[in-house]
C-alpha cells in the first residue's frame, strides 16, 4: 500500500508540473484514466491528503489560483531548490519503475553509487538537525587514515556518481570536502552547532567545476568543440555559466570558472573533439598532460 501511495503522489506532482496549470475537472479526467482510480474521480479529501503528503515528501507546494481555480506548483525558491526537487522526483520515478521491472532485471544495467549506501542517511540527518559528524577518513592519496575527524556539515553534493559532504573541519576551522565512500565509523553528535550565517553553499561552488574548490582567480574559458560533441554539451552543460556561439562545423563554448585538476581531466576525456582556446595557462596544462601521456607510452 505504501508503494501504491508513493506512485499516486508522483503521478499528481508530475501531472501538474507537465500541464503548468490545471483545473480539478481536467485533473479528475486524467486521474480516471490511471490504474489508481477504478474509473472514479479523486475524492476531495483524498486530493487534500495527497497535497499535504507531496509537500512533506518532495517539498513541493500545490497551490490554487483563486481567480481561475486552477492548480499549479508554487515557486520552489530558486533554481537550486528546483534542481533538488527535480532530482528527488526523477529518483522516485526511476525507483518505482525499476521496482516494477524485476522480471527484466537481467536486461537493466546501472552505475553503482557505493557512497550512498551506508552514510548518506546519517549525514542528511546531521544536516537537518545541524549536528556535527565524527568519522575516520582514508583518502586515495594518503597511506594513513585520519582518525576522529569532526566536521560541522554544511551541504551534500554528488559528482560523477560519488557523494561528498562539505563542512567546517573543527580542528583547523577550515571548510573541507570529504567523499562518503572514503569514510568509516561515522557517528552523529548529540549537541547542535551554530552554522556560519555568512557561508553560502551556492556561492562557494559557483565558479568551481566538480568537487574541488580552489581559491584561484575566476577565468574566462573558451573551448572549440566539434559539431557532434557540441550536441552533448547542449544537453548536459559542463558548467552553469556555459554559453555557446554556433558556427558551421563547430561551436565555441565559453565559461567563467576557476581552473582545477577536475576540469583539466574533463577536457582530456573528450580527446580531439574539444580544443582549449583560452586562457593560455589552461591550454598549457592540457598540452602538458597530453605530452606526459605520450611519454608514458614511448617509455614502454
Amino acid at each position: 500500500m505504501a508503494r501504491d501511495l508513493l506512485q499516486r503522489y508522483i503521478w499528481l506532482v508530475d501531472t501538474i508540473r507537465r500541464y503548468g496549470r490545471i483545473s480539478r475537472r481536467e485533473l479528475d479526467r486524467l486521474w480516471m484514466r490511471t490504474q489508481f482510480s477504478n474509473g472514479q474521480p479523486m475524492p476531495r479529501r483524498t486530493f487534500y491528503n495527497y497535497r499535504q503528503a507531496v509537500e512533506e515528501l518532495f517539498n513541493v507546494e500545490i497551490k490554487c489560483d483563486p481567480a481561475t481555480f486552477d492548480y499549479y506548483i508554487a515557486d520552489l525558491g530558486g533554481a537550486h531548490h528546483e534542481d533538488v526537487t527535480n532530482w528527488l522526483l526523477n529518483t522516485a520515478v526511476t525507483n518505482e519503475l525499476l521496482a516494477g521491472s524485476r522480471e527484466v532485471a537481467d536486461k537493466i544495467f546501472l552505475e553503482d553509487v557505493p557512497s550512498a549506501r551506508e552514510y548518506l542517511a546519517p549525514v542528511i540527518d546531521a544536516l537537518r538537525t545541524t549536528r556535527p559528524i565524527r568519522f575516520d577518513y582514508h583518502p586515495y592519496g594518503r597511506v594513513l587514515t585520519s582518525e576522529g575527524v569532526v566536521v560541522e556539515p554544511y551541504f551534500l553534493k554528488i559528482f560523477r556518481q560519488r557523494w561528498y559532504v562539505t563542512g567546517r573541519h573543527v580542528a583547523s576551522d577550515k571548510v573541507k570536502t570529504y567523499a562518503l565512500d572514503r569514510i568509516t565509523g561515522l557517528t552523529v553528535g548529540t549537541e547542535p552547532f551554530r552554522p556560519d550565517p555568512a557561508f553560502d553553499p551556492e556561492e562557494y561552488f559557483a565558479h568551481s567545476f566538480g568537487i574541488v574548490f580552489t581559491h584561484g582567480e575566476v577565468k574566462r574559458v573558451m573551448l572549440k568543440v566539434d559539431k557532434r560533441q557540441a550536441k552533448y554539451f547542449r544537453a548536459l552543460p559542463l558548467h552553469h555559466t556555459q554559453e555557446e556561439a554556433v558556427h558551421d562545423e563547430f561551436s565555441i563554448f565559453s565559461y567563467r570558472l576557476r581552473i582545477s585538476p577536475d576540469f583539466v581531466e574533463e577536457l582530456l576525456s573528450h580527446g580531439p573533439r574539444v580544443q582549449v582556446l583560452e586562457p593560455p595557462e589552461l591550454r598549457e596544462m592540457v598540452r602538458s598532460e597530453l605530452k606526459q601521456a605520450l611519454d608514458a607510452y614511448d617509455n614502454i
